[in-house]
């Protein structure tokens, strides 16, 4: 809204979205199921940003019908428009790896649909963590190392990328605008040469609030054991759990790191917070 933009955004409960409407976004009620929706999201639109998108489930097919019927469905609208409108999938890195687990696999598959469409002009983007205010995945690990413990599903020494949603907001709009993004598939970070291992994180946070934070290894029988009952108990009530077998084979690997090259050639993007940046504005606002 700060360069000019006009922004259309799809909710489920418009009664959910009120921070929105106080931005002056307008807003179209409906999901990815809703082809009506769809076509008014869309319609004379130059761009579109898909960051819908399910992080729970206890199959393959509970990630499928979002993550991969939802994005044909909009593909399905923008292609039935006219106009050419710029589609930007916010993916994951995890797409990189798609054997790991079912969210994983779901995200590698939207991003196929794109790269199949020869017509249509997109722009895959795949963030690695990312954090920040209103952040649910990542704020309660930082929430815990504040506390003073870092616990660990899997080595110590994995290493993962991270970026701040304000830096990942900016990278997206330098996507929309750039003719050079197109049919591009770009990861970005905070600039962190080699990611962070969980002793680099321990030792910023720690210094961020001011205490020692320990590192704990989950013992692996602990957390598969937890895996399993989350998913038959969800096979049971129909819920849709977090942790499960294949959500830990994701957070079990190794490598998570990025770098921007690619992205900083086409856009000339550059990230502008750091990890200690970041924190320190988070415990600023009571983390």
């Amino acid at each position: 809204m700060q360069q000019g933009l006009r922004v259309r955004a799809l909710v489920r409960d418009p009664l959910l979205a009120k921070t929105l409407l106080a931005q002056d976004v307008a807003l179209v009620e409906g999901d990815l199921q809703n082809p009506e929706a769809l076509q008014q999201l869309v319609a004379d639109s130059s761009a579109v940003v898909h960051c819908a998108g399910a992080v729970r489930g206890g199959s393959q097919q509970d990630f499928d019908k979002v993550n991969v019927a939802g994005t044909a469905a909009l593909l399905a609208a923008i292609e039935s428009q006219a106009a050419n409108t710029r589609l930007l999938l916010l993916s994951s890195l995890a797409a990189r790896e798609p054997q790991l687990s079912w969210y994983a696999h779901s995200k590698r598959d939207a991003e196929t649909l794109l790269q199949e469409s020869a017509e249509l002009d997109w722009v895959i983007v795949r963030p690695p963590a990312v954090y920040g205010p209103g952040d649910k995945e990542m704020l309660p690990v930082f929430q815990t190392m504040a506390r003073g413990l870092a616990t660990v599903p899997g080595t110590a020494e994995a290493r993962i990328s991270l970026i701040h949603v304000d830096d990942l907001s900016i990278a997206i709009i330098a996507c929309l605008q750039s003719g050079r993004a197109i049919h591009h598939t770009l990861s970005l970070c905070d600039g962190k040469p080699g990611g962070y291992d969980w002793h680099e994180l321990a030792v910023i946070v720690g210094s961020i609030w001011g205490r020692r934070v320990r590192i704990w290894r989950v013992p692996a029988w602990l957390l598969n054991l937890v895996a399993r009952c989350n998913l038959r108990l969800a096979r049971i009530t129909g819920s849709a759990p977090m942790l499960t077998p294949a959500k830990l084979r994701e957070l079990r690997h190794s490598d998570w790191v990025v770098d921007n090259k690619a992205i900083g050639e086409v856009t000339g993007w550059s990230p502008t917070i750091d990890l200690r940046k970041g924190l320190a504005a988070l415990r600023n606002s009571a983390l």
